[in-house]
């Protein structure tokens, strides 16, 4: 590691070694040699004069690329594209002449971001789908545990525990159906030229557009791509790269939701993320167990979140045929995006793996509040044993008060049932209305919604993505 000079934490501390490498020089490089491979090698299947010779230099040199013989040449020329072409060149003496031919520095450039986000945006449903997978087996195996619901966080209907966490699954599903959309959706530049008219093509074709319509196709088909856009200007479009980073930022928005809840969940010590053997949760307070992994879930995510205005306003700013400034901003904010998803996803998973359930307390909070809750019922079972029903509803809403009052200002339990059991118009022993407090009456289909979402939805996702399940996420705390 430099000391000397600045890191990226994305590097450093958050991102994974795999996405690393997609963003890294040498994936950048090695890619453009194959596209030139891929360039030379439709420019001989339509009859230029290329030879399978100098196609196989150009192979035998992929991946051995002579950093040093580029780098001193840019810093003559001031130009990486063809810095590279020349140091290609040194390297295949035979093919020199052919490198690029017809191209403009789009083709390698442009193509190869479509490739390395193409990469990138797979890896990320390798990720979110074993999220899916993990965070399904939480919701199974609670299910059926009933706890306190909350709305604008206040006590409200009970839940169960699996009901909530089909929630987070909920939008995870929402955001791999975006991800599966726009993988599918990912076409190459092709070879366009410099304003994207294919000029220089109709040159060395000698006018033939039935040639020329073939050599986008081909490149597409030898680079792993089913098609090329149809049209564009010298680049592809920059909302390919607004689209690609929205779907980052659905994707970070998710965690954040999940990570807010967590945070609020360990709060009230019903769940906890996992907290290891050695691990410190404060320098002052050495009892503290905070939720620091929900923590840079939520930190991160804004990060995204924010990060997706850039290619929008890069998109929206594009002078006709293509102008330079998108570069830098390209170069750090796609890469980024990329990178704290990665990490917010490994986060995700390492977190879900773990969590610690807490069923004791969420009975207890559960209990303290569920009297408010069955007041219904028991209105219910009041009339049909010959009560009013205006006359008890006014009854209840007096004795809830008088019982939140117990328990806000007197700092006593929750009493509401003896209130009942001691008002002759209910008609109910206290034991009687005890039996109404069976938390699972007031789950609804808690319990079996969760299991339909499983088989109807979650299942099949899982089952037609087997193959990449069962990683562990690696986090550097």
């Amino acid at each position: 590691m430099n000391y000397d000079k600045y890191q990226s934490p994305l590097s450093e501390r958050y991102a994974s070694k795999e996405m690393q490498y997609i963003f890294s020089s040498d994936m950048k490089f090695k890619t453009w040699r194959k596209l030139w491979i891929a360039l030379a090698e439709a420019e001989n299947e339509l009859g230029l004069n290329i030879t399978r010779e100098q196609i196989e230099e150009l192979k035998e040199h992929q991946d051995d690329i002579n950093y040093d013989v580029a780098k001193e040449r840019e810093a003559t020329v001031r130009h990486d594209v063809m810095s590279h072409v020349y140091a290609y060149g040194v390297q295949c003496p035979k093919a020199k002449g052919i490198i690029h031919l017809g191209a403009t520095s789009c083709y390698v450039g442009d193509n190869t971001d479509i490739i390395v986000m193409t990469e990138a945006l797979k890896l990320i449903k390798k990720k979110l789908v074993n999220v899916i997978a993990e965070l399904s087996k939480f919701a199974m195996e609670y299910k059926g545990l009933p706890t306190l619901a909350f709305t604008h966080f206040q006590p409200a209907q009970p839940t169960t525990v699996g009901k909530r966490a089909a929630l987070w699954l909920m939008e995870l599903k929402l955001d791999l159906d975006d991800l599966d959309y726009m993988i599918d959706s990912m076409k190459l530049l092709g070879s366009k030229g410099t304003t994207g008219t294919q000029a220089s093509f109709l040159e060395l074709f000698d006018g033939d557009h039935e040639k020329i319509k073939q050599i986008d196709k081909l490149i597409a088909k030898k680079m792993g791509f089913k098609d090329c856009f149809p049209v564009s200007g010298q680049t592809y479009s920059r909302k390919v790269d607004t689209r690609v980073l929205n779907i980052l930022a659905g994707i970070a928005a998710s965690a954040h939701k999940f990570s807010n809840d967590i945070r609020l969940l360990q709060h009230l010590k019903e769940i906890e993320e996992p907290f290891e053997k050695n691990q410190i949760g404060s320098s002052a307070m050495a009892y503290k167990r905070n939720p620091m992994r929900s923590e840079r879930i939520a930190s991160l995510a804004r990060y995204v979140m924010v990060d997706a205005l850039n290619p929008a306003i890069t998109s929206s700013t594009q002078w006709f045929e293509r102008t330079l400034d998108d570069s830098a901003n390209k170069r750090i904010s796609i890469a980024e995006g990329f990178l704290a998803v990665d990490g917010i996803l490994d986060l995700y998973l390492n977190i879900v793996d773990g969590l610690v359930v807490y069923p004791k307390v969420i009975e207890k909070r559960l209990m303290s509040e569920l009297p408010f809750m069955a007041t219904e019922n028991i209105m219910m079972d009041a009339v049909k044993a010959g009560g009013d029903r205006q006359e008890l509803h006014e009854k209840i809403r007096i004795l809830s008060m008088e019982a939140g009052k117990n328990v806000k200002i007197r700092g006593l339990d929750n009493n509401l049932l003896e209130l009942i059991a001691a008002d002759p118009a209910f008609n109910m022993t206290l034991e009687e209305l005890k039996k109404t407090m069976d938390p699972s009456k007031y789950t609804g289909r808690s319990e079996q919604q969760v299991e339909e979402f499983m088989e109807e939805v979650i299942n099949p996702i899982l089952k037609e993505n087997q193959d990449i399940l069962g990683m562990k996420a690696d986090i550097k705390v």
